[in-house]
C-alpha cells in the first residue's frame, strides 16, 4: 500500500485542507511527528495544521474521517450567517474579508496551543484582527455568534489575566480593549506569580532540612525561578518601548494593502546621505 505522504500531487497548498490531506495528518501525529514536520511534508503552514488538529480533537484524539465531517458541517452552518453577518461587510485598507476571517481562526488556534480556553481565545482572536483593539459586548456576540453570557464568561477569565481591560465610551458603553501595554503588564503579572512558590519552597527548606534531597531540590527551583522571574521583568522594562512603535506611514483605509508603504531604510529626513537639513 502506497504511504500517505508520497502522493503530495494530490494536495492544493494554497486552499482548505482536503480529507486526504486530514488523512495525512492523522497518520503523521500516529507516527509521533510534530506539527511543524507534518506541515512541512503537506507543504503547509505549520498554523494551519495546529489550528487542524486542535479544532479536531487535539493531537490523541484526531480522526481525519471526523475532522472532515465537521469541517463541512461549520461550513454549512456558516454560510447564512455570512449573507448578512459582519464577516459580509467590506474590510478596511483593501483587505480580503476572508483572509482575514481565515487569520482570526489561525490566531485563535495559537492562542489555544498556548493553554487559553477555547471561548477565551475566539474572543482575543476577534479583539486582536480590529484596527480599533476595542468592541463591546454585543459586537463581540455578533461576530463570533456566541451569547452576550459566553462574552462576559470569556472577558472575566481574560481580564484577571491582564490580557483585556475595561472602558466606557461617551455613552456610558462598556468596551472591551487590548492595547499595547497589556503584554507587558501581564508578562509582569506571570513573573511576579512566581513568587508565592518562591517563598513557600524556601519555606519548605526549613521545614525538611537544609542540605537534605528533597530541601535541595526545593532551594534550586526557588533559586531558579527567582533568577527567571528578575530578568523577565528586567527584559519587560527595557522592552517595553517596543510594544509603542507606531508605522512611519499610516496607510489610508480606502487604499489597496500595500500601496502606502515607506520605502526600506527611508525615514523623516531628507535620505540616509542627505544634507542634514531640517
Amino acid at each position: 500500500m502506497e504511504h500517505p505522504w508520497g502522493r503530495k500531487g494530490a494536495v492544493m497548498p494554497g486552499g482548505r485542507l482536503t480529507q486526504q490531506e486530514r488523512q495525512q495528518i492523522a497518520v503523521g501525529l500516529a507516527d509521533g511527528l510534530a506539527y511543524a514536520e507534518i506541515a512541512r511534508r503537506l507543504d503547509r503552514p505549520t498554523s494551519t495544521i495546529t489550528r487542524e488538529v486542535t479544532r479536531n480533537g487535539g493531537p490523541t484524539g484526531y480522526r481525519a474521517d471526523l475532522a472532515h465531517r465537521a469541517t463541512q458541517q461549520r461550513t454549512h452552518r456558516r454560510k447564512p450567517a455570512q449573507s448578512g453577518g459582519p464577516q459580509a461587510l467590506p474590510q478596511p485598507y483593501g483587505r480580503d474579508a476572508e483572509a482575514v476571517r481565515d487569520y482570526q481562526e489561525t490566531l485563535t488556534s495559537v492562542f489555544i496551543t498556548s493553554g487559553v480556553p477555547k471561548m477565551m481565545a475566539r474572543v482575543l482572536g476577534c479583539l486582536y484582527t480590529t484596527d480599533t483593539g476595542r468592541l463591546t459586548a454585543s459586537e463581540l456576540a455578533e461576530r463570533l455568534q456566541v451569547s452576550p453570557a459566553s462574552i462576559s464568561k470569556a472577558i472575566t477569565f481574560l481580564e484577571g489575566l491582564d490580557l483585556v481591560r475595561r472602558e466606557r465610551d461617551d455613552r456610558r458603553r462598556e468596551r472591551y480593549v487590548v492595547d499595547d501595554d497589556l503584554w507587558y503588564q501581564s508578562m509582569i503579572r506571570s513573573a511576579r506569580a512566581n513568587d508565592e512558590f518562591i517563598q513557600t519552597a524556601r519555606q519548605g527548606v526549613r521545614v525538611l532540612g537544609l542540605g537534605t534531597p528533597a530541601a535541595t531540590r526545593l532551594e534550586n527551583a526557588a533559586r531558579f525561578l527567582d533568577f527567571v522571574s528578575e530578568g523577565l521583568i528586567r527584559a519587560a522594562e527595557q522592552g517595553r518601548e517596543v510594544l509603542y512603535t507606531r508605522s512611519r506611514t499610516t496607510p489610508d483605509p480606502t487604499t489597496e494593502p500595500g500601496s502606502a508603504t515607506t520605502e526600506p531604510g527611508s525615514d523623516d529626513r531628507h535620505g540616509a546621505g542627505g544634507s542634514g537639513t531640517n
